[in-house]
Order: C-alpha cells, then structure tokens, then sequence
C-alpha cells in the first residue's frame, strides 16, 4: 500500500528519478552511449594503417624497384672537363675562405 502511494506522489510531484518501476524514465536519459568499434586493422603491420602515397605509392619512386645508375652518353662524358687537381682544389678552397672573412 505505501508503494502505491509513493509512486502517486512521484507521478504528481514529476519526480521520476526515484521511481524505481517506472522503466521509461531510464530511457530517457541525456547519458551519452559508448560502444566498441572493430579495429581498422587487417594485420599487426602498422604499415597497413598509413594511407598509400609518396614513396609508397607503388610507383617509380618505390625503393626497392630502383633501376640501375645513370650512365651518361658519349657526347656528355667528351664534353665534361677534366678533373682538377689537388693543388687547383686546395687554391679554390683558399680562395673561398679569404672571400668569405
């Protein structure tokens, strides 16, 4: 009998927090839900996460599909001067460092 009466002056007064049959007022609730999501993963390689792109892109610039050094042709190795020597090299470096002081 004094449930009854308890969930009257509930009803009336709209103090549903107290209510403890009363199941639409838990649903009614402002409470954000969480819930867990799968994983985007589809193996344990991290790689896998990144997005492709760069030098990753599978393209020519992929590492490990590297082609052979650059060769240059005849008519560029006639035209290119000869090496100098170290004398030449060691008199441009000093002549680098007095402009520069």
């Amino acid at each position: 009998m004094s449930n009854m009466l308890h969930n009257i002056k509930d009803k009336l007064s709209g103090d549903n927090s107290k209510s403890s049959n009363n199941t639409s007022s838990n649903n009614n609730n402002k409470e954000p839900t969480y819930s867990i999501l799968p994983h985007p993963a589809k193996s344990n390689d991290p790689a896998d996460l990144q997005p492709s792109g760069g030098l990753r892109h599978g393209g020519p610039m992929e590492a490990f599909h590297a082609r052979d050094p650059y060769v240059p042709s005849e008519e560029i190795r006639n035209n290119m001067p000869a090496p100098r020597s170290r004398e030449e090299l060691h008199a441009r470096q000093a002549q680098l460092q007095s402009e520069n002081n």
